[in-house]
């Protein structure tokens, strides 16, 4: 495992200046307990959020849009031919978009519907290490909600066959994130475990992937690694402030916004894994 601080710390600087200067438009189809922390996230990082999902506007607000995010944690029947719609025109008008797949395995229902999805070839797919094994093995099993029974480093092999059949970079989330193309595997070592005691974190750092994707789309894989890298060193800052989560979440969206190329270079942790 080789520590790269020399060449991620500054892509990461590179996808985040880019995102500022360009405020690219992300559409954020997600779950209504998530809306608020994507939405800030995203301003917070210089990104420019719609939170648009009834099926009627697609057509005209989609293609304008800079990339797409889909997230089905509140799934729901009306809400799933939007995501399908918004996924496949995003795809068929070459723009980037972003699944996350939550509690892909609790449900047939879900997990029918994140495989109907991940068939419209998502650019990136981020989850945690239950949703990325159920998505791979196309299998319902217990889970815990949102939350996952698997470290990340067990997904591993799933991560890649996933990546290798979707066509797309498949991003694990844990105490280590993984981030892998199918052949490429690298590690993001950033971020603080009282990140997984707010709500929507994982839903938050899915949007924020979009808008570096968004700056950067032929080189997703480089941009999916550098927004789990800054939003963890996101979560560093501000825990050095935090009392607990609730002053962790405004102080890490301050952090966000305040981030410096300093900052950065001396914190991005990103390995190479064989």
């Amino acid at each position: 495992m080789e520590k790269e601080p020399n060449e991620w710390g500054p892509k990461a600087w590179a996808h985040l200046s880019a995102v500022r200067a360009q405020s690219p438009l992300i559409q954020c189809i997600t779950n209504y307990v998530s809306m608020d922390l994507v939405a800030n996230t995203l301003l917070s990082a210089g990104a420019s959020p719609a939170m648009l999902h009834t099926i009627e506007e697609i057509p005209d607000f989609t293609p304008h849009v800079r990339a797409l995010y889909v997230n089905v944690g509140t799934l729901s029947a009306n809400w799933l031919p939007s995501m399908k719609a918004a996924a496949q025109l995003a795809s068929q008008l070459g723009k980037p978009w972003v699944l996350d797949p939550v509690a892909a395995g609790a449900s047939g229902f879900r997990l029918n519907a994140c495989l109907e999805l991940v068939q419209l070839k998502p650019t990136v797919i981020r989850g945690n290490a239950s949703e990325i094994i159920a998505l791979s093995r196309a299998s319902v099993g217990p889970t815990k909600g949102v939350d996952s029974s698997h470290e990340s480093m067990d997904a591993m092999e799933a991560a890649r066959c996933l990546a290798e059949a979707s066509g797309g970079i498949v991003a694990v989330s844990g105490a280590v994130d993984i981030i892998t193309d199918g052949r490429r595997v690298v590690s993001a070592h950033n971020g603080v475990p009282m990140m997984q005691k707010i709500t929507a974190t994982g839903c938050s750092v899915t949007a924020l992937i979009a808008a570096f994707v968004a700056v950067d789309p032929s080189h997703a894989f480089e941009a999916t690694a550098s927004a789990l890298s800054v939003y963890g060193i996101a979560g560093e800052m501000g825990m050095s402030m935090a009392k607990g989560p609730a002053s962790l979440r405004m102080h890490m969206i301050d952090c966000l916004h305040g981030l410096d190329q300093a900052a950065l270079l001396s914190r991005t942790n990103i390995t190479t894994l064989p």
